[in-house]
């Protein structure tokens, strides 16, 4: 794990120029590699790796060389022991790194050795000049779990053609190449504040792309897993419950491989309460588990939920390690600035408050941590799945994101079209499997996964996640839809074997979501910030400001005020160039 720079091309710039410009890079994202940075220049290719050393701690240093092939990456390849044995590479390695593997048999599979990856990834490949010419290739993990993001740059020469490609696994770094000030496009502001996120491979900051989910650089949609995706094949409920066990501990396994230490973050739901029953049966030593638990008042109005109870509960009876964390108004006003900061590709997801928090509470103890995301998706364990399913005069109504942006020119109705565009028509699958397809392309990588990566790296943490495991997500996707959703109770197969082999977990307890109570939090100062907001000059930008300032005002909408309150917070620190502290300051005032 760690956080990855570099440029490909330009090939008029002396290679100790490009080599400064990828020590440039790596450095705005250090943070992601706490451990140590290296940097290296070669024709046609100058890259920068700050690495958080999880395996091989003292040989796996980055970039990998092989003949004349180079690779750097960001992410973990679990199943890389399996591959060298596979491909008789035991004793031709010459690190222990989970990436070796992959540099040696890309002579031989091409892209085709991306497919028999398990594991999260975004990294560059270099092909030996000398064997073809062939020019390095970008790549991104089937789900998107790890980030990747580019940036044309014109050679300063002006030389017809010379342009080079910068990437990285965060924006900022792109910017930092030749200091260029990041602009907005408007468009893309409009989706964060309507749906919460953007989509498509365009973000928020004019010029920069991220990769998409499952891309080869020469082949866009390479491995992506939607494009893989089938109707449903026939199992037993009883068949599957067996086969459910042997591919959710044989993907946790995989996951646990680390030289440093590892837990999780327990919530009180299925998803990672499975998780801690398949690592405190792999584990003779309990396990170490973080749970956030809010300190407020006003939890039931603002419809959020403490559970802390439920997950103590799966804790003592699996024996693990279990540490609560507290999360109370004064850490959201710490934090929401800090969180700005981290999301340089923002998310106005509220969860990532307490993820954030988690993060934070775990730095020093843990290295590692694996959590539940994409349970839901490959489950079935939405209630917009559910009302998918019905007819519309018993309430159904379509899989997608309920929009309530009133401060918004158009009132989200062009980003809602956006979104709809971004989505893969797939008339062969179930109306079900449509409807979970579209998240994993839209609502999983660009929101999901982004907070994941984006809070726990802010912290020098890596997050695993086990549920997309290529060979578990293909046997959850392709389910029946009667084991995912059946009447009012979805994720049915995985409720199931919960209750056999954890029923301390109530697996049947309605699904509650991680809600936060910003709104409890933000209301005593909404007549304070709401002027503030209005103020901020990317806010009048995509913004009715009158809209804006009524959200804030009494009768105003809080469902309105957090987005508001984290695009202004990004917007001053990201475009803005302010620091978390002055945007604290500025936007929020003193508390």
């Amino acid at each position: 794990m760690c956080g990855i720079a570099g440029l490909i091309g330009y090939s008029a710039e002396p290679l100790a120029e490009a080599q400064a410009v990828a020590a440039r890079m790596i450095a705005a994202i250090a943070h992601r590699g706490p451990d140590g940075i290296r940097v290296e220049a070669m024709p046609g290719l100058a890259v920068g790796h700050a690495r958080l050393s999880i395996i091989d701690l003292e040989g796996g240093w980055q970039p990998l060389h092989h003949g004349g092939d180079v690779m750097i990456g960001n992410g973990e390849i679990y199943n890389y022991l399996e591959l060298a044995a596979e491909f008789d590479l035991v004793g031709r390695l010459a690190t222990g790194s989970d990436f070796e593997p992959l540099l040696q048999l890309f002579p031989k599979l091409g892209e085709a050795a991306f497919r028999r990856l398990r594991g999260m990834y975004g990294l560059c490949l270099r092909p030996d000049p000398a064997k073809g010419g062939a020019p390095p290739l970008l790549a991104r993990d089937m789900f998107g779990i790890k980030p990747l993001y580019t940036r044309s740059l014109a050679a300063r020469s002006g030389a017809a053609g010379d342009v080079a490609t910068l990437f990285a696994s965060e924006p900022r770094a792109l910017f930092a190449a030749d200091g260029a000030q990041p602009k907005l496009d408007p468009l893309r502001a409009e989706e964060l504040l309507a749906l919460n996120y953007t989509v498509g491979s365009k973000t928020v900051f004019q010029g920069v792309a991220r990769l998409a989910p499952g891309a080869v650089s020469s082949d866009p949609r390479q491995g992506a897993f939607v494009a893989t995706t089938r109707a449903p094949t026939p199992i037993s409920e009883a068949e599957a419950l067996v086969e459910l066990d042997a591919v959710l501990e044989d993907s946790v396994r995989l996951h646990q491989r680390a030289d440093v230490p590892y837990g999780l973050f327990l919530s009180g739901g299925v998803d990672s309460a499975a998780i801690a029953t398949l690592m405190a049966r792999l584990n003779s030593r309990p396990v170490t588990a973080f749970t956030c638990g809010f300190e407020d008042a006003n939890l039931a109005a603002e419809g959020a939920s403490d559970e802390r109870g439920a997950a103590e509960q799966v804790a003592r009876a699996l024996n693990l390690d279990w540490r609560e964390t507290r999360f109370g108004a004064e850490d959201f006003w710490r934090i929401a600035p800090e969180v700005a900061w981290a999301l340089d590709d923002p998310t106005t997801d509220f969860a990532t408050l307490p993820t954030y928090r988690l993060a934070e509470a775990a730095k020093g103890v843990l290295t590692v941590v694996l959590t539940g995301e994409g349970g839901d998706e490959l489950f079935g364990g939405y209630g917009r799945y559910r009302r998918a399913l019905r007819p519309r005069w018993l309430g159904g109504r379509r899989a997608e994101p309920q929009v309530f942006a009133p401060f918004l020119k158009d009132g989200g109705a062009g980003a809602l079209a956006r979104w709809r565009e971004a989505v893969t028509p797939r008339p062969e699958l179930t109306p079900l499997q449509r409807a979970q397809a579209a998240d994993m392309e839209t609502w999983l990588p660009n929101d999901l996964l982004l907070k994941l990566d984006r809070c726990l790296m802010a912290h020098g943490l890596e997050g695993r996640t086990p549920f997309l495991d290529p060979r578990t997500a293909q046997f959850a996707f392709h389910l029946p839809d009667r084991l995912k959703v059946r009447g009012r109770q979805g994720k049915w197969l995985l409720r199931k074997w919960l209750e056999h082999h954890c029923p301390a977990a109530d697996a049947w307890s309605r699904k509650k979501g991680f809600t936060t109570p910003v709104g409890a939090w933000i209301a005593p100062r909404a007549a304070d910030l709401g002027p503030r907001i209005a103020a901020v000059q990317g806010v009048r930008e995509v913004c009715d400001i009158e809209a804006v300032r009524a959200a804030f005002g009494e009768d105003g909408a809080p469902q309105s005020r957090w987005p508001l309150l984290f695009y202004a917070l990004w917007w001053t620190i990201h475009i803005g160039g302010a620091t978390a502290a002055e945007a604290r300051e500025a936007v929020i005032g003193r508390v």
